[in-house]
C-alpha cells in the first residue's frame, strides 16, 4: 500500500478528486432509503405542486394524475415524517387539512427545478440517443433471429 493511503475501502479524501464517493449500496443505508423516497415520482409531484402554494389533500388528489388516494397518503405520511411537508389540520366540519413545503422541502424544490431543466435541455438528445438505441436493438435481434433460424 502507498504512503498515505487510507486502509478503509472508499476513502477519497487526498485523492485527486475529492468530490468522488463511493455510493453506500446497502438496504440499511439511510442516504438511500433518503433518494429512494424523494425520487419517487408521486413525492416529485407533490414536491413541484407545492412549491406554488398551500393545497388541501383533494385539490392534490385531482391534480396528480393517476396517484391513488392510498398512494397519496403514503407519500405525503412519508414527506412529512422527512420535514419535508407541513400537514395542518383545521377543527372544522367537514374537517380540513392543508399541505404546504417546509424550508428543507423548499431547498429541495430547488434540487428538483435543477433536473427538470437539464431534462427539457436535453430532451431531444435523449430521444435521439433513443431511437438509435431502439434500432441497433432491433438490428441485433433480426440478426439472431437469421441465424437461429
Amino acid at each position: 500500500m502507498e504512503d498515505g493511503t487510507s486502509k478503509a475501502l472508499g476513502y477519497c479524501t487526498g485523492t485527486e478528486d475529492d468530490q468522488a464517493r463511493q455510493w453506500d449500496v446497502r438496504a440499511d443505508c439511510d442516504v438511500r432509503h433518503i433518494l429512494d423516497r424523494v425520487a419517487d415520482k408521486w413525492s416529485l409531484l407533490v414536491i413541484a405542486l407545492l412549491d406554488r402554494r398551500t393545497m388541501r389533500f383533494s385539490e392534490l388528489r385531482r391534480t396528480v394524475d393517476g396517484v391513488s388516494q392510498r398512494m397519496l397518503t403514503v407519500t405525503l405520511r412519508q414527506l412529512e415524517r422527512d420535514g419535508l411537508v407541513r400537514r395542518t389540520v383545521y377543527p372544522v366540519v367537514p374537517p380540513r387539512v392543508d399541505y404546504e413545503l417546509t424550508a428543507l422541502g423548499i431547498s429541495l424544490h430547488e434540487v428538483i427545478k435543477s433536473l427538470v431543466i437539464w431534462t427539457e435541455e436535453h430532451q431531444q438528445e435523449i430521444s435521439a440517443a433513443r431511437s438509435t438505441y431502439d434500432q441497433k436493438a432491433a438490428e441485433e435481434e433480426r440478426q439472431l433471429q437469421a441465424t437461429a433460424g
